[in-house]
């Protein structure tokens, strides 16, 4: 009841997904980051232990084949289930099981997976593709958002749309953004405005916040209030 895009930004390393459908808040259901491991979305019939566990499974490091198998061979509902993953590495592995609701299916490409289900048809996914490769130039939030456009405008689920999500994680466990439009008329259209909302604070407050490299991050305001006093500078 979904299509989904998982891909790897090549600038700065940074795994994304972004999330569409005509379900209530999928933002809370199908996206799982490992910081610099992987990411998981879980589709179809849900399995959110799919991701719960596939997380622990990067982290153990398995690859991302090695990770499907390990989840299918322990669910007896893996025919209603579809599930696709993108490693470290860039390995792609993906799952859609027969009993999924056409349309579904899986494409990859150089730093992407898109998969989905109950779809308009095939359309849906090569048009996100299309336009993720197209647009390279956009920062990675909204190349992800625009390739979802994308296939919501060569028709997305068939029975329309409810919520979307965009998360992406750097190389802490906790992300660098993650929106949801939980129930919205036009969720998509809402997660591109709170990706631009982001810009106004969040996106400066997030440099400084602790790392595992920096424990104790940057507790200076006047570093935090210079970078937004620039930011809007330049919007001026």
């Amino acid at each position: 009841m979904t299509w989904s895009i998982i891909a790897r930004d090549p600038g700065t390393g940074q795994l994304g997904i972004a999330v569409a459908t005509r379900f209530f808040a999928v933002g809370a259901r199908v996206p799982y980051i490992a910081a610099g491991l992987g990411a998981i979305a879980t589709q179809a019939f849900v399995n959110p232990y799919y991701g719960i566990d596939g997380v622990k499974l990067l982290r153990e490091g398995l690859n991302a084949h090695d990770v499907l198998a390990s989840l299918l061979a322990t669910d007896d509902g893996r025919e209603s289930r579809q599930i696709h993953i993108m490693d470290a590495s860039g390995e792609i592995a993906a799952h859609t099981g027969r009993d999924c609701v056409d349309w579904c299916g899986h494409i990859a490409g150089s730093g992407f997976s898109i998969a989905g289900n109950m779809l308009a048809g095939a359309d849906v996914l090569d048009e996100t593709a299309k336009t993720y490769i197209a647009n390279d130039s956009l920062p990675f939030p909204r190349r992800l958002l625009a390739a979802m456009r994308a296939g919501e405008a060569a028709g997305g689920d068939k029975r329309g749309k409810q919520s979307a999500a965009l998360l992406i994680h750097g190389e802490e466990e906790w992300p660098a953004l993650d929106i949801r439009a939980d129930d919205h008329p036009d969720p998509l259209g809402e997660i591109e405005r709170l990706e631009r909302v982001s810009h106004e604070l969040w996106v400066h407050f997030r440099s400084s916040m602790p790392t595992r490299q920096n424990p104790a991050g940057n507790t200076d305001r006047s570093v935090i209030d210079a970078s937004i006093a620039a930011a809007r500078a330049r919007r001026s």
